[in-house]
Formats: C-alpha cells, structure tokens, sequence
C-alpha cells in the first residue's frame, strides 16, 4: 500500500475522508469542500440529521464541480479528543469495501503535527491489514482495493519524513509481527520461522541461527527440553544492529518462540488449542521490532534474541519430574511441562547476559493465561527489577499506545518456586500465576536493568474492538520497543 502526504484540496479525485467536528463549528480540512459544495452540503448534512457527533456521517457521491468519486463526511466530536490514528482507522475499516483504489484524508486546517499525520497513515494501513494468505476461492469484492493512502495536510514535507523515518519502518515492522502470529503452526515452525528471519537481513543486520548441536554445547538444557518431544528441531535465533556508537553496549530484546504449544505431557484441553499457533506472540514483537530498526537505520545497538521450539508429546518429552540443568548452571524441577516459556527463556536471558552484557534488556512472552486474569486483552504485564526502566515503558507505552500496566515482584512470591529436589520448580502454584512466573524469571537475570512483559492477553485475540486490530496476531509490542529505544537511547 503506497503512502504520500499532499497539500492538494480534496477534489483531486478518489474517495476523500473529511473530518467534521461537533456543532459543525469546526470543519478542518472540509471547510473549501463544504464551501464550494454550498447548500448542497447543508441539505445533505440535513437529512442525515449530521451534528458532527462522533460516531456520525453521511457521504455525497460524484459530486458536481469536484474530481472526488466519493466525499465522506465523518463526525469526530470534541476536537480536543480527536485521535488521529483511531479516527483514520476507523475510516479505512468502513471503506475496505469501496472499489476506489485511492484513500484520502483531509487533515489540514486544525493544527494537526506532521507526526500525527503520519500515524494517520499508520492507522489507515493497519485498519486494512488482512491475513488471506491461504485463501484460494476469496471473492473479488471481498479482496481490498485500495491501493494508495493520501494524507492532505499542512506540512506535507515534514509528514512524509516523520513516516518515511519513523512511523512508516514500524508499521511495517507490526505487520510483519502479525503475519507471523497468524500463520499456520505447520508453515511456521522452528526452522521456518529462522529461515523467515534470515530474509531479513539487510545492511548493518546481521542474523545468526544456533541449532540444536550448538546449544547442547552451550548447555541449554532448558530451552532444549521444551523441544525434545518434537521432530522439529530447536533455534535460537540472534539479531545484531549496530547502529549506535562503537563503544556502546547494546539493549537487548528477547522473545519467547513457541511455534505450537500442546501443553507437551502436561496436555491442554483440545477447545481452542489451534490458538497455540500464537504462543510465539512474544517473538514476533522482536522480529518485528529488529525489522524495522534496521529500516529505519536506529542510532543504537540492539541485539534481538528469539528461542524457537515446539511443544509436542511423544515418548522422547520431557515429564513432569524431570529436572533439567540450565545454561545458568541452575536446576529446575519441570512439574508442569506447559509452563515451557520460562524454560525457554531462562536460558535465552542468560545467554543475552553472557555473550553481549547489555545495558538493560527486556523479554516479550505470551507467558501465562493468568495475566488475562488479572488485565483481559487491553493491557500487557509489566514486571520489573529496576525503577528507571519500568518508567521508561511507561512512558514509551503512552507514546506507543499501546497499553501495560506494572506488576509486583516480591520475595514473598519468590519463596513459592523453591523446590526440595532442585535449586527451583517451574510453576508456583495456582496463586499469582503470572508474578511467579516472573520471579522464575529474574532468577536467571543478574544485576541487568530488566523487564519481562507478558502478552498473552495483547499479542493474539479472537475478539477486538480497536479498528487498528484486524486479525488474530496484533503484532503488540513492535511500537512500545521501538519508541523505549527510540526515546532512550538514539540520543
């Protein structure tokens, strides 16, 4: 889908969206278009009983005297609430149908930064991302059409740079995160998904894939045991951009990889299973974010860490019981083979630790059910050993928008993973599921600036209500990381 930021009028033809505030005090980009459209506009706004109330619109078709196909006249409310990308979002998502191949919005004339218009790009491509890869009998209408986004503004020069330089590399970063999310655990296992990633590499990216002998050699028992019952073989998968000064240590960004989880011996229900294709949500936010500081050329050095298994059962798999050793030197008693992300990234956080020392580093995981508990699908978990960093999420998860929300760690919920056979136990119990799922985490981490964010509730949904989310895979997290680098460390 091609962007371009313009100063023409909106009557340069296509399907032109034109916001239009309450009380119809406020036109914005539509004040020339409702001028040279006269009492055909005050009629029309009429009969649609058209207040510019936000949810409100009403369309003129072919008008005369203007190159437009189609003029959308869409009710925003209070301008002081406007959302720009939510307001293009929604556009797009009511006119996926249209036949018309070019989209314009009209967002000059109401103080409308260059940087907000390029997220209405971002807004108008993500409300029309589709996943039909593998359909072969779509019907023609169904299949967008739309082939060119326009956003009319004030400073057309200074839009297309914000989106070209920034906004436009992570949007593409997010879709990438979400095709992967969304593809079929039979097309995207571990070697598949490490192939994937290979494609990516581009100047300044480097990819580096570790097989199962390398990691045996590492000592990466618990990663390793998550896979053994699989006929697929393991990967850790490591990303390096060197885009910052030479001297500078990186961040590292880590991801839990689990291309399909069964739940292994420890089994899970088979309603709903096909949704494990989805429980490597955590590092396709890592690929995606990799892919997109690489595009838009970052001044910082990032290493993006993934571990890739499968969780099968077979007469090879791990067993509730099993005690494994980890990179760490650390033994873990496996009593619930389900609780397999911990176990994948024990080993890959202390692998980032070991080889690169990075400055602060932070894992994506789709990690426990139980944060869906405790925050549903509108906010990932944050879980944090460092004051400093949490305020930097915070902060990059507002600008982002997308939402998290901090957690506690606390040795009180440390003490519930001890074990009297091993030096810990990978579940805590049914209490605090997600904290203790955490704790088991920073077990592995050092004096490192850390966090651990779980997105089982954000990364993959069968039911969404922001326009900007169109499929199962969101691609959440490709933003937050993007602008906490972005914020912090390309000074």
């Amino acid at each position: 889908m091609r962007v371009s930021f313009v100063s023409d009028r909106p009557d340069s033809g296509g399907v032109v969206v034109l916001p239009v505030f309450e009380r119809l005090e406020t036109f914005g980009g539509a004040r020339n278009t409702v001028d040279a459209l006269g009492d055909r506009f005050t009629q029309a706004a009429r009969a649609a009983n058209f207040t510019g109330r936000k949810g409100q619109g009403f369309d003129i078709y072919a008008p005369e005297g203007l190159q437009a196909a189609r003029l959308c006249f869409a009710g925003c409310g209070d301008p002081d609430r406007f959302d720009v990308e939510i307001f293009a979002a929604n556009a797009t998502k009511s006119l996926l149908e249209t036949r018309d191949p070019t989209l314009m919005f009209h967002l000059g004339g109401f103080g409308q930064s260059a940087d907000s218009c390029a997220r209405a790009a971002v807004g108008a491509r993500l409300a029309a991302y589709r996943f039909d890869t593998h359909k072969t009998q779509l019907e023609s209408e169904k299949r967008i059409a739309i082939k060119t986004i326009k956003i009319a503004c004030d400073e057309p020069g200074k839009a297309q740079a914000s989106y070209d330089n920034f906004h436009g590399p992570v949007c593409d970063g997010q879709i990438f995160a979400r095709d992967l999310v969304n593809e079929p655990p039979n097309i995207l296992f571990p070697k598949a998904y490490a192939e994937r990633i290979k494609t990516l590499s581009s100047p300044g990216l480097t990819v580096e894939v570790l097989g199962e002998e390398k990691m045996t050699y590492l000592g990466m028992n618990a990663l390793l045991g998550v896979g053994v019952g699989s006929e697929r073989e393991s990967q850790l998968v490591v990303m390096k951009w060197e885009g910052g000064k030479k001297d500078d240590r990186p961040v590292a960004l880590i991801g839990k990889g689990v291309t399909f989880d069964t739940g292994g011996i420890s089994l899970k229900p088979g309603a709903n299973m096909w949704d494990m294709k989805g429980d490597m949500g955590g590092s396709a936010a890592v690929v995606g974010a990799m892919h997109a500081l690489s595009a838009r050329k970052a001044k910082a050095n990032v290493i993006g860490i993934v571990g890739l298994v499968e969780n099968m059962p077979d007469g090879k798999a791990q067993i509730p019981g099993d005690i494994v050793t980890s990179m760490s030197g650390q033994t873990i008693e496996v009593q619930n083979t389900d609780a397999e992300g911990r176990l994948v990234l024990a080993d890959a956080l202390h692998y980032a630790q070991a080889e690169y020392e990075p400055q602060a580093m932070i894992n994506l995981a789709t990690l426990t059910g139980a944060i869906i508990i405790s925050l549903g699908h509108e906010y990932a978990g944050v879980f944090c050993n460092d004051d400093n960093l949490a305020k930097q999420i915070e902060l990059a998860s507002e600008t982002s928008t997308e939402k998290s929300w901090r957690l506690p760690l606390a040795p009180e919920y440390d003490k519930l993973l001890d074990s009297p056979n091993a030096d810990m136990k990978n579940i805590g119990g049914h209490a605090a599921g997600s904290i203790t799922a955490a704790q088991f985490l920073q077990r592995f981490v050092k004096d490192t600036p850390w966090a651990h964010i779980d997105v089982a509730g954000t990364a993959m949904k069968n039911k969404r209500h922001d326009p900007r989310e169109t499929t199962f895979g969101t691609g959440y997290g490709v933003r937050l990381l993007n602008h906490w680098i972005a914020d912090n460390y390309e000074r």
